[in-house]
């Protein structure tokens, strides 16, 4: 599986919420409204969800490995922060 595309749109309101993302793979699938959220220790991403009936949050779309996530995680995060250098 390889990511071939990542498009990031920053969110201009002052929150936790810094970014959403859509991510397009080997060319034929993609996901949106990835969100890249600051944390107590640092960015990370958060996959699609959507409000259950219970009130719980449930994810829409998600790797299901660590090792997927993390190399999805560490590609969005490096697109972002490039996406901010070339801001300055």
């Amino acid at each position: 599986m390889q990511i071939t595309d990542v498009r990031i749109r920053k969110v201009e309101k002052e929150g936790k919420m810094k970014a959403v993302v859509s991510i397009t793979i080997d060319e034929e699938f993609v996901v949106h409204d990835i969100k890249v959220i600051e944390g107590d220790k640092g960015l990370f991403i958060a996959m699609p969800s959507r409000k259950a009936a219970d009130g719980e949050y449930r994810d829409i779309a998600h790797p299901i490995n660590s090792d997927t996530r993390e190399r999805i995680q560490k590609l969005i995060l490096e697109r972002y922060q490039e996406t901010l250098e070339a801001e300055e």
